[in-house]
């Protein structure tokens, strides 16, 4: 078994292949060093962006990214939930490293110091930056701080937009490094939750996600004037081709479908109109996140630093979206482990271009990079 060390010149080398492909002209002795920008969504996988060739959802702030740099259209994360996904995400580390199976971390007594003083934050801020975080943080034992951010926004929508356009737009003595970090389009989650809750922990999530449901009611209204047979005809997504279960499909689905009992009972009872319903409420959350990614990438670019920002978008993780008759995340399929993975840096990057050649996690890949 290698160590901690090795492993990271490990990943450091392994990346440098697609950083070189990335990279052809780029030479660190003419340029100085950038900003940074990572914009994490919640819940988004690969396939949900105009750009990915979606004609279901219309995402122009991901697509103005797209134009500007390289869509990796390979990229996983290391754990289709979302505490374990964003704990290597901002350690570089795979979550088996700390014991993480699941969202859970009561097992977990404490985070070991070097990881935490080794995280994105302090790595960052060692280079010489001013680093800040904003949104939802979601780790297993520690904050946004314990791995060296300031905290700038405890929100998770349209005020952290509004935030972090603002810190964008001051002026900084150093490069800045901003995380942005969305929420949705994570509320999809309350469609079948609420549905089914039958359990007093699912009934106590429904009760509290008061915004959460009322953005997904915004997202499930059907367009004005429009009949609802006309709805299911014309623009509601039609299921996926791998919407039914697999007649093999491992005996882990059925047991982890069982632990929650409204994810097999939405399995079980949702009709396909319910199922498409689904699928229209997920693509308006992300196109409801896409606004708030815009208003950034506007003061971006209102700022004058576009050529000066190094600008990574990511999700922690995606959704089933109705494949294999499952919602929610968790499993490695496609759907919910392939997430979106942009990186632009106008002038110096690669535009418009898709890699469909490495295969990147962005767990391991966007610490290693920054």
């Amino acid at each position: 078994m290698t160590s901690p060390l090795e492993r990271r010149q490990f990943l450091k080398i392994a990346f440098s292949g697609t950083v070189a492909a990335l990279l052809p002209s780029l030479s660190c002795a003419r340029h100085k060093k950038p900003n940074i920008l990572l914009i994490i969504t919640d819940q988004q996988h690969a396939k949900m962006m105009s750009c990915a060739g979606n004609r279901y959802v219309d995402t122009p702030a991901m697509d103005r990214l797209a134009s500007r740099g390289t869509r990796f259209d390979r990229a996983y994360c290391t754990d289709p939930v979302c505490v374990p996904s964003r704990f290597s995400l901002m350690t570089g580390r795979m979550p088996s490293e700390i014991g993480m199976r699941s969202n859970s971390s009561r097992h977990i007594e404490s985070i070991p110091e070097p990881i935490k003083m080794n995280g994105l934050g302090h790595l960052i801020k060692r280079a010489g930056y001013e680093v800040a975080y904003g949104g939802k943080v979601h780790l297993p034992k520690m904050s946004a701080e314990d791995v060296g951010f300031e905290v700038v926004s405890e929100d998770e929508r349209d005020d952290l937009a509004r935030v972090c356009a603002e810190y964008i737009r001051r002026e900084h003595e150093n490069p800045f490094f901003l995380v942005a970090s969305f929420i949705n389009p994570h509320d999809i989650c309350y469609m079948a939750l609420r549905d089914f809750a039958e359990t007093d922990f699912e009934k106590l999530l429904v009760s509290k996600g008061k915004i959460e449901n009322e953005t997904l009611d915004k997202a499930l209204q059907l367009p004005e004037g429009m009949s609802r047979e006309q709805f299911f005809t014309t623009v509601c997504p039609p299921l996926p081709p791998n919407h039914l279960p697999q007649q093999d499909e491992p005996k882990a689905i059925s047991w982890l479908l069982e632990q929650r009992p409204f994810r097999i009972k939405a399995r079980n009872q949702y009709t396909d109109e319910q199922w498409r319903l689904h699928r229209w409420a997920y693509a308006r959350l992300t196109e409801r996140v896409d606004e708030q990614i815009g208003i950034v990438l506007d003061a971006l670019e209102q700022s004058g630093k576009v050529k000066d920002t190094l600008v990574i978008f990511t999700s922690d993780h995606g959704d089933n979206d109705s494949s294999h008759k499952m919602e929610h995340k968790t499993v490695f399929y496609d759907e919910s482990s392939r997430i979106p993975l942009i990186v632009s840096w106008p002038g110096v990057l690669p535009e418009g271009r898709v890699d469909t050649e490495h295969l990147v996690s962005n767990g391991l890949d966007v610490l290693p990079t920054c």
